[in-house]
């Protein structure tokens, strides 16, 4: 017990020096022991690294997870050090409503058909969001985590002990500084003329003490001095070490931008792939609904289109059967064995990349000009086009028809 209040006195003891010292700094009252500008840039290109990567974490936080309280959810998971639950993503969501309402209406129609090839792309569309949200969590914002709460605590905490090993530093020096200036006003030549010779005595013994408390300041200012510049070493190979903390995060980062093409793209084949099915069916969907429900006298582009577009009356119609690939149509309406009107045709100008499935398609360029007309049979959402010496068939919704 009696060696813990020693401690404790002593802990206190310093601990009323550091503060004395400190405040005696801030009001400019004492000399301040400043480190080298080597130093203070390494000091200031820690503190920058850390704040830059706290915004970035805390921003792609948000960029994969919007949800406010679902981060906060996974937050309180990742600090109980519990698995968090696993979370439909949006697109699994909306495409299991599609499902559903795909059934509810009938997967036969033309809108639970629509419905459900929907449905496939936005589940497709979640799972690859679920992926690249696994990814960047694991390679990205997993490292910048670390460092935040491993190597920069490491760092925080000796530049704390740095501060202490300087402040008491500066408070031995200015000890030092006292006693010596107490010594020498104390080794002063007396007056041996005065009749009072106590006056010597007294200035003899005081002087003598001094020079002991000059001593033992020394002493302690050489301990404090090997202290401080064992523990300056010490925080500046950590603040060194935050150049390979940015070749890791700068290698994180690749991973980070290559996980998000891999996902871009993916997201882009599943929404081209769902561009062309419904392209290539929705024909097929407009003839079954118009069985159903005539169109009011306003029609749609691609029947106005069909309406006005000449036709060649040489070919035979062949019908179409929903879901059969109808081979005898493909070799009748043939576009390379079909010559084109001799008057009627019309340009159209492209609104999209148009990427050809067979032979019998052409593909198309964004703003680009081409020539097109109909033919008896064809699906009412399909033209011939040609562009130079190549023809084949496109589909009307990629076109804007010029009178």
């Amino acid at each position: 017990m009696d060696f813990n209040v020693k401690k404790l006195a002593s802990d206190a003891g310093v601990f009323f020096s550091r503060a004395m010292q400190f405040t005696e700094e801030k009001l400019g009252q004492a000399e301040k022991t400043e480190l080298d500008a080597h130093f203070e840039n390494l000091l200031a290109r820690a503190d920058s690294t850390k704040n830059w990567t706290e915004k970035i974490l805390r921003q792609t936080e948000v960029l994969l997870q919007p949800n406010p309280s679902a981060r906060v959810e996974e937050f309180l998971y990742e600090k109980l050090d519990r698995k968090v639950p696993s979370r439909v993503t949006n697109g699994e969501l909306l495409a299991q409503y599609m499902t559903e309402a795909a059934n509810d209406f009938g997967p036969g129609t033309p809108y639970g058909k629509t419905l459900i090839k929907v449905g496939e792309t936005q589940r497709r569309l979640g799972a690859a969001e679920r992926d690249f949200i696994h990814s960047a969590s694991i390679n990205f914002l997993t490292p910048l985590r670390n460092f935040l709460e491993g190597d920069w605590r490491t760092i925080s905490k000796e530049r704390r002990i740095l501060q202490n090993r300087r402040l008491d530093l500066d408070a031995c020096k200015a000890r030092l500084k006292k006693a010596k200036a107490a010594e020498a006003k104390a080794a002063a030549v007396p007056d041996f003329q005065e009749t009072r010779p106590r006056n010597y005595v007294l200035s003899a013994s005081a002087s003598a003490l001094w020079s002991d408390e000059v001593e033992k300041a020394e002493h302690e200012l050489r301990l404090t001095q090997t202290e401080f510049d064992r523990q300056a070493e010490v925080t500046r190979l950590l603040l060194e070490g935050i150049s390979s903390t940015h070749v890791n995060h700068l290698r994180c980062l690749h991973e980070f931008v290559e996980s998000q093409t891999n996902y871009y793209a993916q997201c882009y084949q599943y929404m081209l792939d769902l561009q062309k099915q419904l392209g290539r069916f929705s024909g097929t969907f407009v003839g079954n609904a118009e069985s159903t429900s005539p169109p009011p006298a306003a029609a749609s582009p691609p029947a106005v289109a069909a309406a006005t577009l000449p036709a060649v009356p040489t070919i035979p119609v062949v019908p179409t059967i929903v879901g059969v690939p109808n081979t005898v149509a493909e070799s009748v309406l043939n576009p390379n064995e079909v010559k084109p009107p001799t008057s009627g045709t019309r340009k159209a100008r492209v609104l999209y990349d148009y990427e050809a499935a067979d032979s019998t398609e052409l593909a198309l360029l964004a703003d680009e000009m081409i020539t097109v007309y109909s033919l008896p049979g064809m699906d009412p959402d399909w033209l011939i086009g040609e562009r130079g010496n190549q023809k084949g068939k496109v589909p009307v919704t990629y076109l804007e028809l010029l009178s």
